[in-house]
This record gives structure tokens, sequence and C-alpha cells, in this order.
């Protein structure tokens, strides 16, 4: 079953107030064998598709012209992943509640756990290094030994979390022998790396970060400068010190920042109850740019006999209709 995407311009629900579609404005619909299905979503942030804000309506008529009627729709796209699947270890902002997160990706609290350990590690490493250097524009070039540790410790996080994702998809190294960068720019769109970006709280002006902005299937390797960086002053430290900078050691912090994100999402990170959710509270802001909407996953769920026929909003998560996700394989 596929579903479709699109711009609200305007909110016709009776009873609620008709100014909904502009704190929601992207709209997520399909249909069932009875009613058409509608969720309004964030249009910042990360995005969240409001499940408790679920309208549905008896069908009539098809489903492009119910959502311009009802929701004034425009730029109205197929959806590319069917309605109630996901995909094995890859985040879309669907995924909320920690419950969804587990099963539609695959993973358990335990190994968030395990990642969330690894996490504090080098946020506090980064922390620590701040004491010495300042984070200023005028600083983001300055190298150090401590700077060096940090960046093969934080690489070697990615390197382990892209090694995880080929893993377990299965897949053979382009070489034969072993994956590398040329295996692993694959990653890049398929989990939708240069969508995340971050900022330091404490030092806003430096601007936003986002490490996996540029990869390049064409310069795998040279594309992603601090990873480039971290490969030479690791093999050749007398040759390339200099290139252990703090600018690559944050963006090196905050890949791993955006690879848990994918894995687990941002929300136990930016909205937890505990000592790991309020260390990156102190530190970061993150949020998606330009997010492919139409890659987002929706919730699946069967109208129950009986139910009403107007047009009303419910939440779908309250009420406990919402089926679990599929999951499929992440193809490579």
């Amino acid at each position: 079953m596929n579903g479709i995407t699109y711009t609200n311009t305007k909110t016709t629900i009776p009873r609620w107030t008709n100014e909904l579609h502009l704190n929601y404005p992207l709209g997520y619909a399909y249909e069932t064998d009875t009613h058409f299905v509608h969720m309004f979503g964030n249009g910042n942030g990360f995005y969240p598709i409001q499940i408790g804000l679920t309208a549905i309506e008896k069908k009539q008529g098809n489903l492009n012209d119910w959502v311009l009627k009802t929701f004034g729709a425009t730029n109205i796209q197929p959806l590319t992943i069917e309605i109630g699947r996901s995909i094995e270890g890859v985040w879309r902002p669907s995924l909320y509640f920690a419950n969804d997160v587990h099963q539609a990706l695959n993973n358990s609290p335990v190994e968030m756990r395990l990642a969330q350990q690894s996490l504090r590690l080098l946020i506090d490493k980064l922390d620590e290094l701040f004491l010495y250097i300042e984070p200023d524009y005028t600083c983001l070039d300055t190298y150090s030994h401590k700077n060096r540790e940090l960046l093969i410790l934080a690489c070697t996080e990615v390197e382990n979390g892209w090694k995880s994702y080929f893993s377990k998809s299965s897949t053979a190294p382009t070489n034969g022998r072993m994956h590398t960068t040329k295996d692993y720019v694959k990653l890049s769109d398929k989990l939708h790396l240069n969508e995340f970006r971050f900022k330091l709280k404490a030092y806003e002006n430096l601007g936003w970060f986002s490490p996996f902005i540029n990869w390049d299937i064409a310069a795998p390797s040279t594309s992603l400068v601090w990873y480039d960086a971290y490969n030479k002053t690791k093999h050749d430290r007398t040759s390339h010190f200099s290139t252990a900078t703090l600018r690559n050691c944050i963006d090196a912090v905050v890949a791993n920042l955006t690879l848990h994100c994918t894995k687990f999402g941002p929300w136990s990170m930016f909205e937890g109850n505990d000592f790991f959710s309020s260390l990156i509270n102190q530190h970061f802001t993150g949020e998606l740019v330009n997010p492919r909407t139409t890659s987002f996953y929706v919730h699946h769920f069967e109208v129950k006999a009986g139910t009403r026929n107007d047009l009303f909003i419910f939440d779908l998560h309250r009420e406990g209709w919402a089926k679990k996700f599929q999951v499929d394989q992440l193809v490579l």
C-alpha cells in the first residue's frame, strides 16, 4: 500500500482550530478499505509526524481529491516506502516513541545503551579539549596530541558504525578483501546522512556542523575532510600532524552524533530523562535540513468496524490501533 505526502494550506476539521496547518504544514495520507487517513507533520527540527493528530473520514472519491479538498494539499508526491514498512537501522521522523524505534529499526535498549556510553566518552573528551583550546574561529585549525587522540578515537567509532551496517546487510567488499570508503560512501544516501546537522550551544558563532554534507562517491575518502585527516595523521603523524585540528575533531564527534541518530533516532538524545540526554542537551542542538519527506515511514492501521464516517481527529498511539512495522533489510 502506497501513500502520499504534501504541504497543508488549510484546516477544515470540525471543532478544531482552522490554523492547525500553520503549526503542522506537512501531510501524509493513504487509504484503507473504508477510510482515508491523514497525519499532520512538523516542518522543522527533526520533522516528527504527529500520529496523535490522525484524521480519518469515510472514503468518497479518490485520495488526492480528498487531501486537496480537506487540507488544501499542494506539492503532492508519492511516498517511496510502503505504508507500515521500515528499513532496519534507518531512522525516519515518524519513529518517535521508544517502542516504535526499537521495533521498526530492529535494535534493543541494551544496544542503544552501549552506543550511548561510547558517545558520552567522545563528548567528555571534546569538552575536556575545550579547556585548552577555545572553540573560536581563530582556533579551529589548532592541532595538538590531544586533538589527534580524540580524532582517532572518534573516527574509529565512525568506522565501527559503518561496518555494523555492512555486517547486517551481508554486503561483500568492493575489493574482495575489506570494506573501504568506496563501500561506505553508499551509506550516505541510504542513511540520509547529509540531512543532519548540529550546533554547539555554547559556541553558536561557529555555526552548524554537517560532517557528511560533501561526501562524494567520486572521492569517497578525501571528500570527508575530517576522515581524510584521521587517515593521514594515524598512519604518518610526522608528515600530517597538523591535520589533527580542532575543526576536524568537532566534525568527527558530530559524525558520531549523526550515526547515532540514524540508528536509534534523535529523541533519546534530546528528549530523554537520563544523564545521556542531559549531556547532549548541554552541548548540542540538532535538526534535519531539507529532508526527503517522500522517504518517511508512516504507521499503518486498520479502521475498526463501527468507526465514525465523518471527518475527525484521534490519537493513533493512545488508541493502540497502530500495527507493528514490517522491517525490511537494508540493501547496499
